[in-house]
């Protein structure tokens, strides 16, 4: 299990890069899994708070219904059209849901939310994986750079 600010210690590099991407767009898409194991995927807004990476839900989503019974997801940074394309990230990992009304009341303030319903849901990402593709300094070639739990950080780049 990693926070970002885990990942930020033991694969700076590819946290920095993946952080600008992520933060690039406030519009990201999140993939759950349905209960007969399909994924569904939803819009969703993710941001940076003290070291780790937060999303909410509204109270009774189907996102929420979907990581109250498995919490695995996936995440993806939204990206330009080329030829502005600068690069996607991906993230995996478990959704941490978090109960205790004072830290989510604090985590959604800071996160910018003005009013929020106390049953609103709030997640802070527990990282298995983190992804950055973009291309490689030639153009030719697509360059992506990982870290996951097993095999740490690794790299390659595709024709």
């Amino acid at each position: 299990m990693a926070s970002w600010g885990e990942i930020e210690q033991v694969a700076p590099d590819l946290a920095r890069e993946a952080r600008a991407l992520l933060d690039a767009h406030v519009h990201k898409t999140i993939a759950t899994l349905r209960a007969d194991g399909s994924p569904r995927i939803s819009g969703i807004e993710a941001k940076f708070v003290d070291a780790d990476l937060w999303f909410g839900s509204m109270p009774g989503s189907r996102k929420g219904v979907d990581l109250a019974r498995d919490p695995r997801f996936s995440l993806h940074s939204g990206s330009d059209d080329p030829p502005d394309w600068g690069g996607d990230a991906k993230l995996s990992g478990l959704a941490e849901a978090i109960t205790d009304r004072d830290r989510k009341a604090a985590i959604f303030k800071a996160m910018g939310a003005e009013e929020v319903s106390p049953d609103s849901l709030l997640y802070r990402v527990d990282v298995r994986e983190l992804a950055v593709t973009k291309l490689a300094a030639a153009g030719d070639e697509l360059a992506i750079e990982w870290w996951s739990e097993a095999g740490g950080l690794r790299s390659l780049t595709r024709k």
